[in-house]
């Protein structure tokens, strides 16, 4: 047997089930009457009560006037969000402890415009904050909500709140969307971080070494673009072209590779998220020296290689790891 709120929760959750693109519907749109709402209530009914008490014909015009602005002020508060098309962008990773940010698209089909639209997070351990925007007819308003990521990880993404009061007040319609995307968030870098490993220098790794004439050592590698002409061996360039294959260019000893190892051994004694915390300090350290740099986990290794996708890929194997 359930209890009455699992029971609660279950219902709820089948009403709302996650997903990144939603519209809201009669189905998925609440209202209920504001502290302001119940306050003009208990006033109408006061009016009214005078009105049959002193048979004031005024009485019954003022009173049953603001009933009827009360009532449509409900139907446009309901149709504010009714109606109204969400859509996610996918959140981009951070590290752990820093602000990310949700970037809901609210999309209006209708022809009229929809006024003090707010949303906030829920569940996210931070304060409620609101944010409020207008979408025009047939147009599009953007809403950045913001909230603290915890831990390192693939965190699910907290329930959005939208709401309205437009235009009086009186009543308050709000509906909950479940994003279904999660966000990724990266190890916290290690502050201040501690020193590389030592790079190891490497030769070209698709030719062999040879001895110039006076006794460097240089190796060729395939032209690229941006070569000096003074590189290319021109002596193998005609053979090479003849035989349909590429230009190839000296690879000086001082032009030598140096190809980094971030090893989980090399941290030492750290805890295991200390030294994730380490490793992630040393990805960032080795991206802005331009090396080259290889990553080893328990059970995971990423080959020596620069750049961005390099970056990405490293520091997602280390908040993915466990």
């Amino acid at each position: 047997m359930r209890s009455p709120r699992q029971l609660w929760r279950a219902w709820w959750s089948a009403r709302h089930p996650p997903t990144d693109t939603l519209e809201l519907t009669q189905r998925t749109v609440y209202i209920l009457p504001t502290r302001a709402g119940c306050v003009f209530a208990a006033t109408l009914l006061v009016l009214l009560v005078a009105s049959i008490n002193y048979q004031l014909s005024l009485g019954y015009v003022l009173t049953f006037l603001l009933a009827g602005s009360g009532v449509v002020s409900m139907h446009v508060t309901h149709a504010t969000l009714r109606g109204l098309a969400l859509h996610l962008r996918a959140p981009q990773p951070v590290f752990a402890g820093d602000s990310a940010s949700l970037d809901c698209v609210l999309t209006s089909r209708s022809a009229r415009a929809r006024h003090g639209i707010g949303a906030r997070l829920r569940g996210s351990g931070t304060a409620a904050h609101w944010s409020w925007t207008d979408v025009p007819a047939g147009g599009q308003a953007v809403l950045q909500l913001g909230f603290t990521a915890a831990r390192r990880g693939r965190l699910a993404l907290p329930t959005v709140v939208l709401e309205t009061r437009f235009p009086l007040g009186l009543f308050r319609a709000w509906s909950e969307w479940r994003p279904v995307s999660s966000l990724l968030a990266y190890p916290r870098p290690e502050t201040p971080a501690a020193a590389l490993p030592a790079a190891h220098a490497v030769g070209s790794a698709s030719t062999a070494l040879r001895a110039r004439d006076g006794g460097e050592l240089e190796g060729v590698r395939p032209y690229r673009r941006g070569d000096p002409l003074k590189r290319v061996v021109w002596k193998k360039a005609a053979r090479a072209l003849e035989a349909g294959g590429e230009l190839v260019s000296r690879d000086t000893s001082s032009a030598a590779r140096h190809d980094l190892w971030l090893d989980w051994a090399a941290t030492g004694s750290l805890a295991p998220e200390d030294r994730l915390s380490r490793l992630a300090a040393w990805v960032l350290a080795s991206e802005r020296g331009g090396l080259a740099w290889g990553l080893r986990l328990p059970g995971r290794e990423l080959a020596p290689a620069h750049g961005e996708a390099q970056r990405r890929s490293s520091l997602e194997a280390l908040a993915l790891w466990s």
